[in-house]
């Protein structure tokens, strides 16, 4: 069992789950977690004991230091808390690596966290390699776990079949316990799939800013989004045969009928625009 500190009173609290590894390309799920954790200076209140499901020969330790301060990090998947200056939730930020074994005690684990911390919604998010041209805005897929909870959050049931990872078995196993689940993915252009793709990781935030209903920082992040689109035109340009690649993916779908052009969309830009100008 995970034993937790420093946890205090909690207001009606909201997961964010990410993890790295398969269900992470170009680290950008992880990333967005690792981004609420710094912007609201999140406080790590548990660990998973690594012991039971992780190969360290897979996943090596990490050791770091000088003399007497040296010391061995052990990858594991920690679990902090956060409370943003909007909104009337507290987070509970879940952020690690995809275990190499048992599967279903870990997520066990987790969710009994969830419960005994008070969470009821759990926001798991992921990034998969797609065609997707890195011109365009980043397609993030939305799906619930359950009719209610879609309904709740209008979004549509996830209706995905096939090899799945432990973003997939945790949002599974929460539906199965009763919580509210939700699922994020991020869809990052294949042919850029080394980390990071802040592109990929703002836009998962903006979503979880607009499921949550609060503002988050995002400092320079959004700059760092543009550096990352110019520098993938640089390498477009100065070969050939990827700008033709990206071109052939822009012509698939016209930008104007593009999902972030419909008027739901705009919508939503505009009310994240009032919010963070304080109106």
């Amino acid at each position: 069992m995970i034993e937790f500190s420093d946890v205090g009173q909690l207001r009606s609290p909201i997961v964010v789950a990410a993890f790295e590894g398969w269900n992470d390309a170009a680290d950008a799920s992880s990333a967005a977690v690792e981004h609420l954790e710094s912007t609201f200076d999140a406080r790590v209140v548990g660990a998973i004991d690594p012991d039971d499901y992780y190969d360290f020969q897979v996943n090596r330790p990490t050791v770091s230091g000088t003399g007497d301060a040296r010391k061995i990090a052990w990858p594991t998947t920690r679990l902090s808390v956060a409370s943003p200056t909007s909104g009337d939730s507290d987070l509970i930020l879940i952020r690690g690596l995809e275990p190499n074994m048992r599967w279903r005690s870990f997520t066990d684990e987790l969710i009994e966290a969830v419960h005994a911390l008070g969470g009821e919604t759990v926001v798991s998010l992921g990034a998969l390699l797609a065609d997707s041209p890195h011109t365009r805005p980043v397609p993030i897929n939305g799906t619930a776990g359950d009719a209610g909870t879609a309904a709740r959050f209008r979004l549509d049931a996830s209706k995905y079949e096939g090899p799945t990872g432990i973003v997939g078995v945790f949002a599974d196993a929460c539906t199965r316990a009763g919580l509210a689940s939700v699922s994020f993915w991020a869809a990052v252009p294949h042919y850029v799939a080394n980390p990071p793709c802040p592109k990929a990781t703002l836009a998962l935030l903006r979503r979880v800013e607009d499921l949550l209903d609060i503002e988050i920082p995002l400092d320079d992040l959004p700059e760092r989004a543009r550096a990352w689109e110019r520098q993938v035109d640089e390498l477009a340009a100065g070969d050939t045969e990827v700008a033709e690649y990206v071109r052939a993916l822009e012509s698939r779908e016209p930008e104007t009928e593009l999902p972030e052009a419909s008027g739901d969309a705009i919508a939503r830009e505009f009310e994240r625009y009032l919010r963070r100008r304080g109106r």
